[in-house]
């Protein structure tokens, strides 16, 4: 890739860091306090079927996801990474297992394969597509096993206006891609959460990394939106 064209993709991402990580980032805090209210059978549906003991979520927020994976009753050891200073504030308050870092999505701070699953849910869809393989790169490398997002799917990519911002939101075939990209990835299932599941009609990827005992075998099929 040409040295300028890489000087702006990295322009491109610090400008949405930025605006995640300040007054555009804070208001989306408080739009969503509540959205993990109707989350709770998925989580309890998806780690019943997987078994994983240490999790990291790329883009945690206040841990709407991660309030259903580190329960009381579990010994999971939990990671969220954000860069909203206050989101990771928000979080460490209400979850203080949960170890709340700051971190870019393209250069995250852990060894390679340090999780049995690593995750994003409505993250994907805000980095730039220039940078997209990156970030998806860095999910995979600090995965040891599981690979899951949950994203708005599109058959091709697609950008929407969101909140008077361009450029800060697309809609795409992330699971399509994530095949592409990292064939060592086996689709395990795929499936659709409307909101009247807890979630924003996302679709979702569940992705094992192939291994010698890894059977290539697709549970369930979904419809993306």
């Amino acid at each position: 890739m040409p040295l300028e064209e890489q000087k702006e993709n990295a322009t491109e991402a610090q400008r949405l860091e930025k605006l995640w990580g300040g007054r555009f980032g804070d208001d989306y805090l408080a739009r969503n306090q509540g959205v993990f209210e109707g989350r709770q059978q998925f989580w309890r549906t998806m780690l019943s079927e997987y078994t994983v003991r240490h999790v990291l979520e790329v883009g945690c927020n206040i841990g709407a996801n991660l309030r259903w994976i580190r329960t009381p009753d579990s010994e999971r050891v939990v990671y969220g990474v954000d860069i909203s200073p206050k989101a990771l504030t928000e979080l460490r308050k209400v979850m203080p297992d949960v170890h709340g870092v700051w971190s870019q999505a393209r250069d995250l701070p852990f060894p390679s394969d340090s999780f049995d699953l690593v995750f994003t849910a409505g993250v994907l869809i805000h980095q730039p597509p220039e940078l997209l393989a990156r970030v998806m790169g860095e999910i995979v490398r600090c995965s040891r096993r599981f690979v899951l997002c949950c994203e708005y799917y599109s058959p091709e990519l697609t950008e929407i206006p969101y909140r008077g911002q361009t450029g800060a939101l697309f809609k795409r075939d992330f699971g399509g891609l994530y095949q592409d990209l990292f064939p060592s990835l086996v689709l395990r299932q795929q499936g659709f959460l409307s909101a009247a599941d807890g979630w924003d009609d996302v679709t979702y990827w569940m992705f094992e990394k192939r291994n010698e005992n890894t059977r290539v075998v697709k549970q369930g099929a979904g419809t993306g939106s």
